[in-house]
């Protein structure tokens, strides 16, 4: 599977995580406190208090699916893949709501070929330019309604059914668009019910055992065909969601874009 990339640029597409940054309003922020010194014991280390599914991390399909695969469940094989990248930025500039339709991935395919069974397909928005800003990453209106950019249901469908890609990773805090994920659930609920109503798009890729990657940056470096991504998450037992470092290897032949 990685013929051709064993001399590579390597794009790295993991913001740095730290208290303050942006994150859904579920989780509290991280916590750091001092657990050795330099000075007092040679050693400077640190406790970090964070949710799973902080930063650029990997959602398992537990996160939603009971009895679902976790992450130490997920094969080494599944973390380093083909790498395809669906680029909606200009649409997503113009309009914040904008997500990734079942005509953009056809249309894609049109120019691209197939998208290729066990691949990892990327979702560029350019919403990680937004970061650190919290209230820009969220772009909430008066009402509390978040604008941001997601996927669809059509367009996974054809990505997961039809085409077999393995995981699918995005630049924003949800899979969804955030006029779904901040709307007012029907029952005014907020059990497992609702959390599939109003998070539908990740409760689809997760119901199917694929995994996602959230919170991605530097897909605007990338080629829409030839990369590879190696998804460093930690081998955390029966953890549903952890922080992970992913890189992008793109063959010297292929170089990154820079705009």
């Amino acid at each position: 599977m990685m013929t051709g990339v064993t001399r590579s640029h390597v794009v790295d597409l993991t913001h740095a995580f730290a208290p303050g940054q942006p994150h859904g309003p579920q989780f509290d922020d991280e916590q750091r406190y001092c657990g050795m010194t330099i000075e007092q014991d040679g050693f400077d280390t640190a406790y970090h208090r964070i949710a799973g599914a902080w930063g650029t991390h990997v959602d398992a399909p537990a996160e939603m699916v009971a009895g679902g695969r976790t992450i130490d469940a997920i094969p080494a094989g599944e973390l380093v893949l083909p790498l395809i990248v669906f680029d909606i930025s200009a649409e997503v500039a113009a309009d914040p709501d904008r997500c990734l339709t079942l005509p953009d991935v056809l249309q894609w395919e049109q120019r691209h070929g197939h998208v290729p069974a066990g691949c990892f397909a990327a979702l560029r928005t350019d919403w990680s330019r937004r970061w650190p800003d919290a209230a820009a990453m969220h772009n909430r209106d008066a009402q509390g309604i978040s604008h941001t950019p997601g996927w669809t249901l059509e367009a996974l469908h054809h990505l997961l059914d039809a085409r077999s890609v393995t995981a699918i990773g995005h630049e924003t805090i949800n899979t969804d668009p955030g006029m779904w994920t901040t709307a007012e659930p029907p029952d005014g609920g907020t059990g497992p019910d609702s959390a599939r109503r109003l998070h539908a798009c990740e409760a689809y890729v997760l119901d199917h055992d694929r995994y996602q990657v959230e919170i991605l940056t530097n897909l605007h470096s990338l080629p829409p065909t030839g990369a590879h991504i190696v998804v460093g998450v930690g081998n955390a037992q029966q953890s549903t969601a952890f922080p992970a470092r992913v890189l992008a290897l793109l063959p010297y032949d292929r170089p990154a874009d820079h705009h």
